[in-house]
């Protein structure tokens, strides 16, 4: 890695900006800096919260950008395509592949067409349905969605009309389109990917309701296993759909894709994510750990990723910590 690092010229990292989730973009972001400059790389921090677009060709002249913004404005392919029309070049996934799998409705429907397993669910736009009727037709408890959002905000779980009603309300305040799907009763996985590779699966284990904002970010009692303790053939047949999600969404580069696993030993996929959390103890760089990948070696592959984007990066990286061992 060390003789491609004088390739990357002046790197951007773009973290903060304007979404519900820019605390945590903002310690994703530090994360990836320090671990930029660290390995002598010429990194300086971005956030377009704070500097209008035009300055990453203008006084920062950057050569190209380490994109860490996640929710609206960073994941959806709107900064995707404003990097491109300045023709700088950035990490992750190009504007379609970043705009679909951010929509959870629009992956449900392409997970649906590519037959890849994942819940039942209905599309909710306002609050005049009947909320008993839809939640009978779902099996009688649900998790509710807002279509646009990440890191489990907006999100709560209904099992009775009157928590249903009182759930969507509550999405409805940070989208106009809200996923209402069957409630999976069973255990919740995250699998990260890395070009074409995938990485270790990691299980989430919390004593709260679902592995919402608080366990992810906030709570003491989360456990995470990696590699998760699942069979062989579980451990296959979830990679292998994630990645086939990953790629059905049309994302590259790097990733992560969600999935549960329910009591009769069936997996569901939930949603792909396009720029995960970045921090050292967030659950892609765990799974580069178990991998045998640095916070820094995963870092770098990333960015190599803008230099050589149509190959597998991630591969490389790992055949690369096989030869020193």
């Amino acid at each position: 890695m060390s003789n491609v690092i004088n390739n990357f010229g002046k790197v951007a990292v773009m973290f903060g900006g304007y979404s519900a989730e820019r605390e945590v973009s903002l310690r994703s972001g530090k994360a990836v800096l320090s671990a930029l400059q660290q390995a002598g790389i010429n990194a300086v921090a971005f956030d377009p919260a704070e500097q209008p677009l035009t300055a990453l060709v203008g006084e920062v002249k950057a050569e190209r950008v380490f994109v860490v913004l996640h929710g609206r404005g960073g994941e959806d392919g709107t900064m995707q395509g404003a990097l491109q029309l300045l023709g700088v070049p950035y990490t992750g996934s190009g504007v379609l592949g970043s705009a679909l799998a951010m929509d959870k409705i629009r992956c449900k429907r392409l997970f649906l067409a590519q037959n890849l397993p994942t819940a039942p669910f209905a599309v909710v736009h306002d609050a005049t349905i009947d909320y008993a009727e839809l939640l009978a037709e779902l099996g009688g408890k649900v998790m509710v969605k807002p279509a646009n959002e990440g890191s489990s905000i907006g999100m709560s779980a209904a099992n009775t009309a009157a928590e249903l009603e009182q759930a969507i309300a509550a999405a409805l305040k940070y989208d106009s389109e809200i996923l209402v799907e069957r409630w999976i009763n069973g255990r919740e996985f995250t699998i990260a990917i890395l070009g074409d590779t995938v990485l270790p699966i990691v299980e989430m284990r919390t004593p709260r309701a679902f592995y919402d904002y608080e366990a992810k970010y906030q709570a003491n009692s989360t456990e995470y296993l990696c590699p998760a303790p699942l069979t062989a053939e579980q451990t296959t047949a979830m990679q292998a759909d994630a990645l086939a999600a990953f790629k059905a969404v049309g994302a590259s580069g790097w990733g992560r894709v969600d999935l549960m696993l329910n009591q009769q030993g069936e997996h569901f996929l939930l949603e792909v994510n396009t720029v995960p959390g970045m921090t050292e103890k967030s659950l892609v760089p765990m799974a580069a750990k178990a991998a045998g990948l640095s916070f820094a070696e995963l870092v770098l592959t990333i960015l190599q990723q803008t230099l050589n984007g149509t190959t597998d990066a991630g591969q490389a990286a790992l055949n690369t910590k096989a030869q020193e061992q």
